[in-house]
């Protein structure tokens, strides 16, 4: 049952954003400002405290990340609080009703989870030529298209010890968030967009990636399986397999590979 709702410039957003349909202006800016301001707290406060204590500043990002993405869940339940009276997310993200039998979401979620791990790994020539011929001009710091250059020259202590505080936030949590932010929030408020909702949600969300846009491509390519399927089939856990499986593998096997010095 809703609460009364009060009045006022918040309540006024907070309920065109809770609304099914979203404008195509909104829907863009909605799906870009979280990248711009990850950008912001990387330059404003992340980069700095990084170099100050001579860490990696691949650390730098998980921190930006988590300044941002873990207060945008905060707003989606608050919002959630708006509609429901308590902090749920009930009527705020949609495709959760889980409308697929467990049986097939795990055959489907398999199927674009090892899309993605293929895919994301072979792609690593193509976001470094993405790189060398077009984005050697991005003012971060030991930008390059390899995933190995933000954890460069420094020692192995150190770049164990960032894998291992990095792994739950960039392997598990910040993907779980952008999920249910990207595929939960946003992308059912396109369906009016019909089959193009699912491309555009995908183009967007790999746009938002400001710190990668040498990955633009390559991300479009490995990522649309996943929006697709849970636009199709209404059941964000096929994403969730897909996005959080692969960054929680890929996250593991960083460590693992770090530990035993093989990177």
């Amino acid at each position: 049952m809703e609460t009364t709702r009060k009045s006022g410039p918040l309540g006024r957003l907070a309920d065109k954003l809770l609304a099914d349909r979203h404008s195509l202006p909104l829907t863009i800016a909605l799906h870009l400002i979280p990248g711009a301001l990850i950008v912001a707290a990387y330059f404003l406060i992340a980069e700095p405290f990084v170099k100050a204590i001579e860490y990696p500043i691949f650390l730098a990002w998980s921190i930006a990340l988590c300044i941002v993405l873990f207060p945008l869940l905060a707003g989606l339940y608050l919002m959630g609080r708006r509609r429901n009276g308590r902090f749920s997310l009930r009527g705020v993200l949609h495709y959760t009703d889980k409308p697929l039998p467990r049986g097939k979401v795990v055959k489907l979620g398999i199927a674009v989870f090892l899309w993605m791990l293929v895919l994301s790994s072979l792609a690593t020539p193509l976001d470094s030529f993405m790189f060398d011929h077009f984005f050697t001009w991005v003012p971060y710091t030991n930008a390059g298209g390899s995933a190995t250059t933000y954890i460069n020259g420094y020692s192995h202590s150190v770049v164990l010890t960032t894998m291992v505080i990095s792994l739950p936030l960039t392997g598990i949590s910040l993907p779980l968030i952008e999920e249910l932010y990207f595929r939960g929030f946003l992308l059912p408020r396109m369906a009016h967009l019909r089959g193009a909702a699912p491309v555009l949600n995908t183009v967007l969300f790999s746009v938002y990636h400001f710190w990668s846009p040498w990955g633009i491509v390559s991300r479009v390519i490995f990522f649309l399986p996943g929006p697709w399927l849970v636009w199709r089939k209404k059941d964000i856990r096929l994403s969730i397999a897909m996005h959080v499986g692969v960054t929680t593998v890929l996250a593991t096997l960083g460590v693992a590979a770090v530990a035993l010095n093989l990177i």
